[in-house]
């Protein structure tokens, strides 16, 4: 009976699915192009993303030109200057104008339901630190800008890799104790000075994170400024590495950046999971 039951309920779901296709077509929430399905993207702007692939920076994961550019150490020019507080960060995407079309309405235009699409691109390029994490925690953001925003971007996509990964997290365990001011034109040593301090552990989340490896959840790495800011706070709480995942990496502005096209898997296994054809 219980079977029967739990059958009947899939069948339901199935069916409620296919008349709010008929009713609200899925689009693609990058060009607005009809799709088969919810959270996928057409060929066309799957096609247009660029995929960060190796080589890259084992440190920061900024996406070398060559593999004799990573070197024997295969860490960036800024690694090896300023080394991050974090062990490793990844991200699934280059900073580029098709990755904004997907970012910026879900950052500062509500477009909350794409946290399920993005969560799965990151969820595709962080598999290996997904599968070494004991908790993810969402970069905080300011009460004031919080309430401004009314959710906090890095949080929605915690929550939905946590589901993805079969992993916990936690949406408190770091709070953002004052406010900063915006890093988008500041240089790289004045948004270390800007955040510095910026960030403390919750007191209520202190057992619950000493000793575990932290996969730290953002939607895009600049200089890694509020990463490293964030890893010396777990650092403090005694966590025993902080490692960094994110949807997309604003490249180094002094060269080209190493990437993949994803028009070569436009037609391969993967291209399924995101793309509607």
């Amino acid at each position: 009976m219980t079977a029967l039951k739990t059958l009947m309920g899939r069948e339901l779901g199935r069916a409620a699915h296919l008349v709010l296709d008929c009713l609200l077509p899925p689009r693609c929430p990058s060009c607005g192009m009809l799709v088969h399905g919810p959270q996928r993207l057409c060929p066309d702007c799957f096609g247009s993303l660029t995929f960060i692939a190796d080589p890259a920076c084992l440190r920061c994961g900024l996406p070398f030109e060559t593999k004799g550019e990573a070197g024997r150490l295969r860490l960036c020019a800024t690694c090896l200057a300023h080394p991050p507080s974090f062990a490793r960060a990844r991200a699934a995407l280059t900073y580029d104008e098709p990755a904004r079309r997907l970012l910026l309405p879900f950052k500062h235009a509500d477009r909350t339901e794409l946290a399920g699409l993005l969560a799965m691109l990151m969820h595709r390029a962080g598999a290996p630190l997904l599968a070494e994490a004991d908790l993810l925690v969402p970069v905080p953001l300011h009460r004031r800008r919080l309430v401004q925003r009314r959710y906090n971007q890095a949080a929605l996509l915690a929550g939905r890799l946590a589901t993805l990964a079969a992993r916990p997290w936690a949406a408190d365990a770091l709070r953002r104790c004052r406010a900063t001011q915006p890093l988008g034109e500041l240089s790289a040593a004045e948004r270390r000075r800007a955040v510095a301090g910026a960030f403390t552990v919750s007191p209520s989340s202190l057992a619950r994170l000493r000793g575990r490896r932290i996969l730290l959840i953002d939607d895009v790495l600049t200089s890694g400024a509020t990463a490293s800011a964030c890893a010396e706070a777990l650092a403090a709480a005694g966590v025993a590495r902080v490692d960094v995942l994110v949807v997309a990496r604003v490249p180094d502005p002094r060269r080209r950046q190493g990437r993949i096209s994803s028009e070569a898997l436009v037609h391969s296994e993967d291209a399924d999971d995101f793309t509607s054809v």
